[in-house]
């Protein structure tokens, strides 16, 4: 054991396994609870839901909340189904999307089998692999954000891969056409990641049809506004559904959750509103930290990727926090370092890009 190894936990007679002792476990975003802060941290959805999802919550607050909620939220799988021109059986709700890539985990890999997906993305794919005790086999993405050969090259043990389509923190994109090459080229499920899909220009949704082996993941905690619920859904092809359905939890989405779901998914002309404001508010994001000097990664998501040549990124963020301010510093080992930034509202950029020019950026 090295120095800077975790140490054994002080269980008693609680005997932890040894991968759950080694692993450092996912790290969320800042959330603080108190004082007045401008978050740009988390990709949270700078405005409020439709009043349509507030209504079904304040409606279904008055029904029976002694019983159970339906435990494969029906009414929202039918909605769905509805959205995507598939039958119910397609859908599977989840709380969150979180939830649903561990289902995918604990169904598809086993001890000491393989889990593919791209670095620098989503951390959590990482730490399923490590709760799973299973391997873990990052692809190092190009300085373009594009992935080479190796992406699909055979390995023994390979059971799951993860794509995050668009990426964070890049907020690049691949299209169906090259994901559905991808498909036919592997042998295992291709789990297509669309957490930040709706700020984008297409859904892999529709591949799911001819390729038994991609999976579609999507979340309402970005686009409709419902980080603080958490529900997600997944798209398979039914057998897939029957046998995902075996290992999630008996209610992973509570009565509330569903109600609020469905009515938010049912209301897409205040989601076509929000995009249209949130691709607005990220041009101007962009626009104005490319002025300061950054160099922005065209982004298809609801944040943007930022570097600057001559500022310490880590220091810019400890700045930008001190004046009320939180971006998303993230370093990447055997990649580098940089801001993520979310799109928040018109007057939350400018107060943002003000602080920059106050703090000297980009001198």
């Amino acid at each position: 054991m090295t120095e800077n190894s975790p140490q054994p936990a002080s269980s008693g007679n609680c005997q932890i396994r040894e991968n759950i002792q080694r692993m450092r476990g996912y790290a969320p975003g800042e959330q603080p609870r108190v004082g007045k802060v401008i978050k740009l941290n988390t990709n949270e959805n700078p405005f409020p839901p439709s009043d349509k999802v507030v209504q079904a919550i304040q409606q279904t607050a008055t029904a029976a909340l002694q019983r159970y909620p339906d435990a494969f939220a029906t009414p929202f799988r039918i909605a769905a189904a509805q959205h995507w021109g598939v039958e119910p059986e397609w859908i599977l709700a989840g709380n969150g999307s979180d939830d649903l890539l561990t289902i995918l985990t604990r169904t598809f890999v086993g001890e000491n089998e393989k889990i593919r997906y791209p670095y620098p993305s989503y951390v959590l794919y990482r730490t399923l692999a490590e709760i799973q005790g299973a391997e873990y086999d990052e692809v190092l993405f190009r300085k373009d954000w594009t992935l080479g050969p190796e992406w699909t090259a055979p390995t023994d043990g390979l059971r799951l891969m993860f794509l995050p389509n668009p990426n964070s923190p890049s907020g690049t994109r691949f299209s169906k056409e090259q994901i559905r090459d991808w498909a036919d080229q592997i042998t295992c499920p291709l789990v297509v990641d669309e957490a930040y899909a709706d700020f984008s220009q297409e859904s892999c949704v529709e591949l799911v049809r001819d390729c038994n082996n991609v999976i579609v993941t999507r979340t309402l905690s970005k686009s409709y506004g419902l980080a603080g619920l958490r529900f997600g859904y997944l798209v398979a092809q039914p057998e897939l559904v029957t046998q995902l359905a075996k290992v999630k939890d008996s209610y992973n989405c509570d009565t509330l959750s569903i109600a609020a779901a469905t009515a938010a998914l049912m209301d897409q002309d205040w989601l076509s509103q929000n995009l249209q404001s949130i691709q607005s508010n990220r041009k101007l994001l962009s626009q104005g930290l490319t002025e300061c000097g950054f160099e922005v990664q065209p982004s298809e998501a609801n944040f943007v990727w930022c570097t600057h040549p001559k500022q310490h990124h880590q220091t810019l963020y400890q700045q930008l926090k001190d004046q009320g301010i939180l971006v998303r510093y993230m370093d990447y080992p055997n990649w580098g370092d940089g801001l993520r930034i979310s799109v928040g509202t018109s007057d939350q950029i400018q107060a943002l890009l003000a602080v920059l020019q106050h703090l000297g950026v980009p001198s």
